[in-house]
């Protein structure tokens, strides 16, 4: 096992045993990159999954134009993130972007939204939720699937759009909530190529993800064995975390759609 050893990639590995993870969990950088990735995966994934399920419910518009809205809506959602990367790179540069040219009319200064610590971070959370349409498709298909007679009947019973919302469109969508959930936090904490394109772990270590700092130590600094130890604890705790969300999920999801 590669994480056991000392292992440049071009000479013959050399088993050192646990040494590789007992340096990971003394690594200042893997503490920052844990941090940043964690930060990132709290804020992202649960704005991403109210967006989705407000375009979602754009989507199931029963509209004439509702294949054009559906289209447009998922439309961002099918450019590649390297290529997303660029164009937000272009839109926060701090003397041309459409940003702070937008903040500017309400007299905010010119700012490097990329060159601030406390913001890079930030932009890569809002770039995210262009990604939203992927999850949105699945929201569609499951109010697609949540029988109209359950609307007709609280409609009868004199309950409004918000008391039919939470009462019967939520409850019958956990399910997929949390199969967006699980996806989302799988992507989070794999978040790679917008820090390495667009910041490549700057400013100040800001936006150094934990696949970032796995990569430079894998690709730019040699050590494979260390990587992989890294790569192991990825995984190990991606494990712990899905077990963790299913076993509470027991607690608020719901299959049955005769009982919302």
């Amino acid at each position: 096992m590669i994480s056991l050893t000392q292992y440049s990639g071009m000479q013959t590995p050399t088993f050192i045993g646990f040494q590789n993870y007992i340096a990971a969990f003394a690594d200042p950088m893997v503490h920052t990159s844990v941090g940043n990735t964690v930060y990132y995966m709290l804020l992202a994934v649960p704005i991403g999954l109210i967006v989705a399920l407000l375009l979602a419910m754009a989507m199931n518009r029963n509209v004439r134009e509702v294949a054009i809205y559906r289209t447009l809506l998922y439309l961002p959602s099918l450019i590649p993130m390297f290529a997303m990367s660029f164009i937000f790179i272009v839109f926060v540069n701090p003397q041309f972007g459409i940003v702070n040219q937008f903040l500017g009319l309400f007299g905010m200064p010119d700012t490097n939204l990329l060159g601030e610590p406390r913001y890079a971070k930030i932009v890569m959370i809002v770039m995210a939720q262009l990604g939203a349409g992927n999850a949105a498709l699945i929201y569609l298909a499951g109010l697609r699937n949540i029988p109209e007679t359950l609307y007709e009947a609280a409609r009868i019973d004199g309950a409004g759009k918000f008391r039919q919302f939470f009462s019967i469109t939520v409850p019958l969508l956990t399910p997929t909530i949390l199969f967006n959930l699980i996806t989302g936090v799988s992507g989070a904490m794999m978040v790679f190529t917008e820090a390495f394109i667009m910041t490549n772990g700057g400013p100040d270590n800001s936006t150094l993800f934990y696949m970032l700092y796995l990569y430079r130590n894998a690709f730019s600094y040699g050590q494979l064995g260390f990587a992989s130890a890294l790569a192991v604890l990825l995984f190990l705790f991606g494990m712990v975390l899905a077990g963790l969300i299913y076993w509470l999920s027991r607690r608020f999801v719901n299959y049955d759609v005769s009982a919302g």
